[in-house]
């Protein structure tokens, strides 16, 4: 901070002169490319359309002809131009520029860089996203775009903001990449001691373990509710169709109980719950109904089996909801109780790890992000020079 003070008291004391975007940068928009010719076959050109600006990478390809005006390349800045306005440089191989997407480009390095537009336009257009109100679906004029006015600095200090916010968003990139692989590692940890714990056959050396069908020893419903009987601040747990738990005024059932979706991230997503909750009219409830048996013990092992078993009923059609018959004839094994309750404690342990790293990546990361927007924000400010 320094170093540029100083700059900037050295190069420009009486302060920086703005000039419209448009002035200093071009600003190519994006073609309306035939939609028949878009294709999913990764050997085509890759087509750049409002959903792959975020991700910075494609998602959909093109085999027809082109304009090699609309060629963007790997570092390029690119605009969406519906929904969220967002800004982010290119990250895949070299791909064509879809409507609804503009590039902006410096029109001479001399002047202003590529580099400091990149740090400078991200908030400008968030701010210009913000300002627009109503509607499902915002659009981005190139009317209001023409109508950017920003600040150019001299090159030295452009050259010094970029290295010091160029340096954090690399440092942000490695850290998430780093969590983001102790959190996979976690994972596969958890997911090999869950599979060697609960694997039980007939002739397990536990000599006593039998199976029995959820249908057996469960009762099975689903609740009432409809997803806008939800409450922003109501007294109990409303499980819906999704990982999210809502609120409801009302509850519908008081108990230890498996909570599954009926449809959505099918044998993907259960909850364990034990006191007061309200239950989705397509979510399922498993309630054990004998004493030997552990809940906790049975939410272990359908987080770990019960996709599989979907799957071998999905042989020749897709499974996109579960029935009730599906979950009674699910085979749940039954060790000695305080097997389970030896196994539930060692996964518990492991759950809780991964759970902690996964809610504890998305803190991090926001942490090092708000650290850049505040040393952005620092950076960017300046005084305009007066006319």
């Amino acid at each position: 901070m320094n170093e540029i003070d100083k700059l900037l008291q050295d190069l420009c004391p009486e302060g920086v002169e703005f000039k419209l975007l448009t002035n200093v940068a071009n600003v190519l928009y994006g073609y309306p490319f035939d939609s028949q010719k878009f294709s999913d076959d990764n050997a085509y050109m890759p087509l750049i359309r409002i959903r792959d600006v975020m991700p910075a990478c494609a998602s959909t390809y093109y085999n027809g002809n082109y304009s090699p005006e609309y060629i963007v390349k790997k570092g390029d800045i690119l605009v969406g131009m519906d929904g969220n306005f967002n800004l982010e440089k290119w990250n895949d191989r070299d791909g064509l520029l879809n409507q609804r997407v503009c590039k902006i480009f410096s029109k001479d390095e001399n002047i202003i860089l590529d580099g400091f537009m990149y740090h400078l336009l991200k908030p400008i257009f968030k701010a210009i996203e913000d300002e627009i109100k109503g509607g499902t679906v915002k659009h981005l004029s190139a009317k209001r775009i023409d109508k950017i006015e920003i600040p150019v600095p001299p090159l030295a200090v452009q050259r010094k903001i970029v290295e010091v916010l160029d340096n954090f968003t690399e440092l942000e990139a490695e850290l998430e990449a780093e969590l983001e692989a102790e959190l996979e590692a976690r994972r596969k940890q958890y997911e090999f001691y869950r599979n060697q714990l609960l694997t039980f056959t007939p002739l397990d050396s536990l000599s006593n373990v039998k199976f029995m069908s959820l249908g057996e020893i469960c009762e099975i419903g689903t609740g009432s509710s409809n997803r806008q009987d939800a409450t922003e601040n109501g007294l109990f747990p409303f499980f819906v169709r999704s990982k999210e738990v809502l609120k409801n005024d009302h509850y519908e059932f008081d108990e230890e109980a498996i909570l599954i979706p009926g449809e959505g991230g099918i044998g993907e997503i259960f909850h364990y719950f034990k006191g007061k909750y309200a239950l989705h009219q397509r979510t399922y409830r498993i309630h054990i109904l004998i004493n030997n048996l552990n809940c906790k013990f049975v939410y272990h092992f359908l987080s770990a089996k019960f996709k599989q078993y979907i799957m071998n009923k999905a042989v020749s059609a897709t499974v996109t909801s579960i029935r009730k018959p599906m979950i009674e004839t699910f085979l749940v094994p039954i060790p000695p109780l305080a097997e389970q309750e030896r196994i539930v404690a060692i996964l518990d342990k492991f759950e809780k790890l991964v759970n902690d790293i996964s809610e504890g990546l998305p803190a991090e990361i926001a942490a090092r992000r708000q650290q850049y927007e505040y040393y952005r924000n620092k950076l960017l400010s300046f005084n305009r020079l007066s006319a």
